[in-house]
């Protein structure tokens, strides 16, 4: 575990490193070709390093924040897009780039959350961490569950601590960054439709990376085509697909084994059935809709099903679930025996 450690703090210094080679030099560089290929050493870099790290807990964040959110915003900044592109200091510069975070703009109102709950999000957030806690210990007597019981912890444990490293990941940037942050997470559990899970509630800062590097320039393409009216439905698919092999790229980083690609096609049946909501809501123009006591239970149902169907069997092939739950239950341990000492201490 102490390598382990050590290897994180090491990947990070790199990655520092790299963000300054980008702030200081490649900044200057003009947008486009030139600025591309000045930054292709970077992509390989942020690609390799991860693979330093074999835990699921510090190996999974760290590939997604570099391999996939660092190199995607950094694609956008070669052809002067993106959140870099605006006028920043070096400390934000670095903290935009390696962090799943993303400035709010100071005329941007926070966005309304459509049918959120009544409850102070500081009380939301507890309640969700302690419920987190009682999955972690119930993962004790997890050779005793019903398999579809324990994928159901799986789901909500994916969800509940993805939110917190998020949120960990934006607290410590904010104070130091001196500006509001888009939000990271929005409930996903209201959703009333795929399309208002994935676009509008699930991990917007991959929706918001998306949606510049792939829907964006695959809709411009369709458009002369088919016409603007379905562009949006294969750039709807493709942003899936890309979604699903940078999934599947950071599955590979978690198991070390040959893809099965089961990950993949998770967010292309997806993608697929977001173009088809989309198209159906297109022809009905709002003559239809179904009740949110009936859309929301199908959304989640369907999401969760098809999960465990694809995304969740490589993890339990592969030995990935009980990885993670040992890692926890090694931190767990490690919490007690200093908390232990500290109070031996002071008695």
């Amino acid at each position: 575990m102490n390598e382990e450690l050590e290897n994180f703090v090491v990947i990070w210094i790199w990655t520092v490193a790299a963000m300054y080679y980008c702030y200081s030099a490649v900044a200057e560089i003009p947008k486009g070709l030139w600025r591309l290929l000045a930054l292709l050493p970077i992509f390989f870099f942020l690609t390799v390093l991860p693979l330093k790290l074999s835990s699921v807990h510090l190996g999974g964040p760290t590939t997604f924040f570099l391999t996939w959110l660092c190199n995607f915003k950094l694609l956008l900044f070669a052809f002067g897009r993106g959140p870099l592109a605006q006028s920043w200091n070096l400390i934000q510069f670095t903290y935009i780039a390696s962090f799943p975070i993303k400035p709010r703009s100071p005329d941007r109102a926070p966005p309304p959350s459509r049918d959120a709950l009544m409850v102070p999000k500081n009380v939301l957030f507890a309640i969700k961490v302690v419920l987190l806690g009682l999955i972690f210990k119930a993962y004790e007597y997890r050779h005793f569950m019903h398999p579809n019981l324990l994928l159901a912890f799986y789901c909500i444990h994916l969800y509940i601590e993805l939110e917190i490293v998020l949120a960990i990941s934006a607290a410590s940037a904010r104070p130091l960054l001196g500006f509001e942050l888009e939000p990271q997470f929005n409930e996903p559990y209201l959703s009333t439709s795929l399309q208002d899970f994935w676009g509008r509630r699930w991990n917007l800062m991959v929706t918001g990376i998306l949606r510049p590097t792939v829907y964006h320039p695959v809709q411009s393409l369709f458009a002369p085509v088919i016409g603007h009216k379905l562009a949006p439905l294969p750039a709807v698919v493709a942003t899936f697909a890309v979604s699903g092999l940078m999934h599947e790229l950071i599955y590979y980083y978690f198991a070390r084994v040959r893809p099965t690609w089961e990950v993949t096609w998770f967010f292309v049946l997806h993608g697929v059935c977001v173009a088809a909501e989309m198209a159906a809501k297109r022809s009905l123009r709002g003559r239809w809709r179904l009740q949110p006591a009936v859309s929301r239970p199908f959304t989640l149902t369907f999401v969760a099903v098809t999960g465990a169907w694809l995304l969740f069997a490589q993890v339990r092939r592969n030995g990935v679930d009980e990885k993670a739950i040992l890692e926890i239950f090694g931190l767990l341990g490690c919490v007690k025996e200093r908390a232990s000492a500290i109070c031996r201490r002071s008695a």
